[in-house]
């Protein structure tokens, strides 16, 4: 099992050796170093901590200092579930382990939009613009309607839209560039620029 952690820069293309152009987007990836490692003995399930980046350590509470100790002070710490894990604490998750033309799944929040309608969040039509109709023209029309006394369950309405986790899959490694640990995705994953991203092989 493959997996790094980075942080997302910019949407580009690339051409290939018949000069067709490909999306891609830019994932930088900074020191990725092991900072735990749970057993089924200690946590009842396995898998290894990964620490990401570096951050002011006045940022940093007590706690987290004592948990990393002397390995580092991280921006971000992540989990990737696995069997039987031969990383220790300490060692480096190097982007060298990925090659071209690998298939990875990449996992990062969505950019957030705020609070937005029913036309912006789920694509409704709005209300016809004539007919007498004046201000209707982004309205999500009757929530209730007929017998019922209750909105429904799951109702589509205006609120809260986007800072979701997102997994996109089956995207390739087009290219990786060693000098600037800088890993080539084909297509777009979500986020800003400056988003965690999760890879995994």
């Amino acid at each position: 099992m493959k997996f790094i952690l980075g942080r997302k820069l910019n949407m580009s293309q690339i051409y290939d050796k018949k000069g067709v152009a490909i999306p891609v987007t830019l994932i930088a990836t900074r020191n990725n170093i092991v900072v735990q490692v749970r057993t089924k003995e200690n946590d009842g399930y396995e898998a290894v901590q990964i620490g990401e980046g570096s951050r002011n350590q006045n940022r940093i509470a007590k706690p987290q200092k004592g948990h990393f100790k002397d390995l580092g002070s991280f921006a971000s710490v992540k989990e990737f579930r696995m069997d039987s894990p031969t990383l220790k604490i300490g060692d480096k998750v190097e982007l060298s382990q990925f090659k071209l033309g690998d298939t990875v799944t990449v996992s990062a929040i969505s950019k957030g939009k705020g609070f937005q309608g029913v036309v912006k969040r789920h694509g409704f039509h709005g209300g016809p613009r004539t007919h007498g109709q004046k201000h209707s023209e982004r309205e999500p029309g009757s929530i209730g309607g007929g017998l019922r006394n209750r909105v429904p369950v799951g109702m589509r309405m205006a609120g809260r839209m986007g800072s979701d986790r997102i997994t996109v899959t089956n995207l390739k490694v087009v290219y990786i560039d060693p000098e600037e640990n800088i890993l080539y995705v084909s297509g777009a994953i979500p986020g800003k620029r400056g988003t965690l991203v999760e890879v995994v092989g």
